[in-house]
């Protein structure tokens, strides 16, 4: 059985509504949190959320 866990809004904390699994990779995904109504971009791989670099 993989592993999934919540994605964390990188400004406020708080869990969205976006779940990831061990295998998910993502690159520019754009990021909602319904809490502090912020959209950011970000990347995932290996369960490991970073901030997407803007160009």
């Amino acid at each position: 059985m993989s592993r999934q866990q919540w994605i964390l809004c990188p400004i406020c904390g708080n869990k969205t509504r976006t779940m990831i699994r061990e295998d998910t990779e993502l690159r520019n995904f754009p990021l909602y949190c319904p809490k502090c109504k912020k959209e950011t971009s970000i990347n995932a791989q290996d369960m490991k959320v970073t901030l997407a670099e803007h160009k």
